[in-house]
């Protein structure tokens, strides 16, 4: 069952975000009174989740190849309950990985094998996420995962901002039609949300596209997680409201 998987993070130190500035930097007191530099690896606006002098919790590694030794993981948004919001965006590729070795993604069908950033597009320059396939019946599913934090009350949305190469995407993925299989799985990086749509007041033209991309068969899976300081936990897929906002 999707509730008996886990995906344990490493161990966590909590802190208060101090700033954040040059998009990939993030100043942060620690719990015992350090002030430290941490990464940020979101480099987008983190619409609704930035707040200065919330709670944080960052990663740490002995890798002395570093610069930085700490990672910005998580923040807490305080909206109807506190909740935990994972920022790190190179996490959901990681997740995603062992959920497909773990075969928890039934809606995905059969697959033999899973191949992560293979080239694909006009250009053959572009990277999906995974590619699985079965052998057998010689079919193949390309996945692109996409990061999502942006919330309005219990309704997940994505994109925050515009973004062109999302709607690259988007577009590449409905070229691929009908000899492959094209799915966008939403990483709903937060526990509170029980619903997903395309963020229509972020980027018009992004909520355009995949409402097209649907209708030409691309298949949404918009993925809920519970995420706390130590672990991640998939909940299942919330609800897609495909109804464009006013």
């Amino acid at each position: 069952m999707a509730n008996a998987w886990h995906y344990p993070f490493p161990p966590l130190y909590p802190g208060i975000l101090v700033k954040r500035y040059k998009r990939f930097l993030a100043d942060i007191e620690l719990e015992t009174g350090e002030l430290i530099t941490a990464h940020c690896p979101n480099t987008g606006p983190m619409t609704g989740i930035l707040h200065i002098g919330g709670r944080v919790q960052v990663s740490h590694s002995n890798d002395p190849k570093r610069k930085l030794a700490y990672t910005w993981e998580l923040a807490e948004v305080k909206d109807t309950v506190p909740t935990w919001v994972g920022v790190n965006t190179a996490l959901p590729n990681r997740v995603v990985k062992s959920m497909l070795e773990h075969r928890l993604l039934p809606e995905l069908g059969d697959y033999t094998t899973i191949r992560p950033e293979v080239r694909y597009g006009g250009d053959n320059k572009s990277r999906t996420d995974f590619v699985v396939s079965d052998d057998d019946a010689q079919t193949s599913t390309y996945i692109e995962v996409k990061n999502t934090t942006w919330a309005q009350g219990t309704l997940a949305l994505f994109p925050d901002t515009v973004t062109t190469r999302g709607q690259k995407h988007l577009k590449e993925l409905m070229a691929l039609m009908p000899s492959a299989r094209g799915v966008m799985l939403y990483f709903i990086n937060r526990g509170d949300c029980t619903t997903f749509a395309p963020g229509d007041a972020a980027d018009p033209t992004y909520g355009k596209l995949l409402r097209q991309a649907i209708a030409q068969g691309v298949q949404v899976l918009p993925c809920r997680f519970e995420v706390t300081p130590t672990e991640i936990r998939y909940l299942g897929l919330a609800p897609l409201i495909l109804a464009e906002s006013d």
